[in-house]
């Protein structure tokens, strides 16, 4: 009974966007929302994350600490930049490198300041 109810509350949702004047720009509008409701729960768990590991962070030495920002700054970028770069095959390819790029290195500078 549930299940079907859900289906059903699916359904209304699918027929609102399809048939009635404007529904698309409802869900874009929805979307949008849900959007920077996301990011606004991943700035404020990075947030959290720096209050916990504020010592860990102020140990660190200058070159690691650039290193993490930069990593971050670029994971950032690729954030904001997703729907242009994923548009065509290589700049999928560049979202991917400089993302994989960007958690090597966090993984590199919590690896060396756990090993101190």
């Amino acid at each position: 009974m549930r299940a079907a109810r859900n289906i059903a509350i699916i359904a209304l949702l699918a027929f609102v966007v399809a048939a009635v004047p404007g529904g698309g720009n409802l869900a874009s509008g929805v979307s949008a929302v849900l959007m920077i409701a996301f990011l606004g729960i991943i700035g404020a768990m990075g947030f959290l994350l720096y209050r916990q590991n504020r010592f860990a962070y102020m140990t660190l030495g200058q070159n690691p600490r650039l290193w993490l920002l930069g990593a971050l700054g670029a994971i950032v970028l690729m954030i904001a930049g997703a729907d242009e770069l994923l548009a065509t095959g290589g700049g999928a390819l560049v979202f991917l490198g400089v993302l994989g790029l960007a958690i090597f290195a966090i993984v590199r500078v919590v690896a060396e300041s756990r090993s101190i």
